[in-house]
């Protein structure tokens, strides 16, 4: 799941309307709408085109959008870890 706080942030201090966004972005203003409010997930290339609109750093991308799997593929490394260890 996305932090949309963070997005929402960054978008405010963006000085960007949101229909500004969506079009610079390639996505519908509609679509933009809807994930900003959870309804669906991001596509790789709605990320993409985000970032570059934003000018996210990787760090900022990977917080916003990958903050969970990163999470999960971290503590999936330290349960192999563990059990390599036992």
């Amino acid at each position: 799941m996305p932090d949309l706080k963070l997005l929402e942030s960054i978008i405010s201090n963006s000085g960007m309307t949101m229909v500004a966004i969506a079009e610079k972005s390639g996505i519908l203003r509609e679509t933009l709408y809807n994930k900003m409010r959870g309804s669906s997930e991001f596509k790789a290339s709605e990320i993409a085109g985000l970032s570059r609109t934003l000018k996210l750093t990787s760090e900022q991308r990977d917080a916003i959008f990958f903050a969970n799997e990163c999470e999960l593929k971290s503590t999936s490394k330290t349960a192999e870890e563990d059990e390599k260890g036992a």
